[in-house]
């Protein structure tokens, strides 16, 4: 360890080597970001937020603690940049764990797109062109969205039509499982469009669509009913 003699050093150097030894002794540690609940809560006074969202008002941290602890809840700071820094009374426990299960549910729901891609020829057979065709219809059942090019060589760049004419043609025999999302368009020596699937309907129950025993009942029968009553 140094040994600083302070009658070598004025008052400025003095203040300046507290100060610096203070600032690194700070950037030194990590900054937490987890959230501060009650006795980790060290500020005079906070802005209280009851458990149902009523506003108490500004409160002693101690009377905020003796609340919280009277309802058997947490002090829970939830704004720690305003001033003074907001809190709320809430059980923290149950409120981790239900944060804990909507991120797992909304990361359920999130659907991963993934584009695929198809390489056609201008001049391409009929058979390489089904085989494509079913490639696109393929992705496209799986939810995937397709970009379909067009390479041209050589005199073929001359005949932009032909591509033009290709593409159109893949997009209305894919109509009833995707749309065209960008429409075919010039990229140098190719010609690009891309497809997107088309969001499945929802399933209608089985037997909603099936008429009950009265109303399969045939008219006719129903008047021979009546014929024979009043008989």
């Amino acid at each position: 360890m140094p040994r600083w003699h302070s009658c070598s050093l004025g008052v400025e150097s003095r203040v300046s080597l507290v100060v610096a030894a203070h600032t690194t002794s700070i950037r030194g540690d990590p900054i937490s970001t987890e959230t501060r609940i009650n006795d980790r809560i060290r500020v005079p006074e906070v802005r209280l937020v009851g458990p149902n969202g009523e506003q108490v008002g500004i409160v002693r941290i101690e009377d905020a603690l003796r609340l919280a602890q009277e309802a058997e809840l947490d002090l829970v700071e939830v704004a720690a940049q305003a001033r003074p820094p907001v809190c709320k009374l809430m059980d923290f426990g149950k409120f981790k764990y239900e944060s804990a299960q909507k991120a797992r549910e909304s990361r359920r729901n999130q659907q991963l797109t993934v584009i695929k891609e198809q390489k056609l020829r201008p001049k391409i057979d009929t058979h390489d062109y089904e085989t494509k065709k079913r490639n696109v219809v393929r992705f496209l059942e799986g939810g995937n969205k397709v970009k379909v090019t067009i390479m041209f060589r050589g005199r073929e760049q001359s005949r932009p039509e032909l591509g033009f004419r290709l593409l159109q043609r893949l997009a209305e025999d894919v109509v009833d499982l995707g749309v065209v999302e960008a429409a075919p368009k010039q990229d140098g020596r190719n010609m690009t469009m891309v497809i997107a699937p088309l969001k499945k309907p929802v399933k209608r129950a089985a037997h909603a669509a099936e008429p009950t025993a009265d109303e399969a009942a045939p008219a006719d029968e129903a008047v021979t009913a009546d014929e024979q009553q009043q008989v």
